[in-house]
């Protein structure tokens, strides 16, 4: 039976928060039942095992980083909103390390709660859509996307695990790959005969 004020989203909040304090890999239901105050069992009238759990959270953490992207990027364009998006995705990793790792490996994700998630979506619009302000077009699109997601989590993930020891700020080599992108984006190398797309 479910505990009175227990939750699926109460639930999922809680695993969040536990995932940015010690890592999502690291998060047990045991850990989480103790965080609640509750016994093992009850989470399970909520979330179906840790699996189901990190989904949620992984969903959770789209629909949030999403939300920063669109409010950061309301009204911009070109290289001002590349910028934003930008800025926004790594704010996000850092004050939410959990919860973005959620959203950049593979998780089961039950299809229901996938498809009334709005996140992912919105995230995928949101991306093409500041792209195209850059003439790109299939498939060219895709691998822009390709490219800056690899570019901001690549240096996120090298930051958080103190990869940038040089010392040069690693604010300053940020706005540098920033300028690069832009100007990269501004001159999109035409797809070359015969690609495969």
């Amino acid at each position: 039976m479910a505990r009175a004020g227990l939750t699926a989203e109460r639930v999922t909040i809680a695993g969040a928060e536990l995932a940015d304090e010690v890592g999502l890999d690291r998060v047990t239901m045991s850990q989480l039942a103790r965080r609640l105050g509750v016994k093992d069992a009850s989470l399970y009238a909520h979330v179906r095992n840790l699996e189901d759990l990190r989904g949620r959270i992984a969903l959770l953490a789209a629909d949030e980083k999403t939300i920063r992207i669109a409010e950061a990027t309301a009204g911009r364009a070109g290289k001002d909103a590349l910028v934003a998006y930008a800025n926004a995705w790594r704010e996000y990793a850092h004050a939410h390390p959990g919860r973005y790792t959620a959203t950049q490996i593979r998780i089961r994700i039950d299809p229901e709660l996938a498809a009334r998630a709005p996140g992912p979506r919105r995230a995928v619009e949101l991306t093409y859509g500041m792209l195209r302000g850059y003439g790109l077009a299939e498939p060219d699109l895709t691998d822009a996307v390709r490219l800056l997601r690899s570019t901001f989590h690549g240096f996120v993930a090298l930051e958080a695990a103190g990869g940038f020891a040089h010392e040069r700020s690693s604010q300053q080599s940020w706005l540098r790959a920033l300028d690069a992108l832009h100007s990269l984006l501004e001159h999109w190398p035409t797809s070359r005969e015969g690609d495969p797309s």
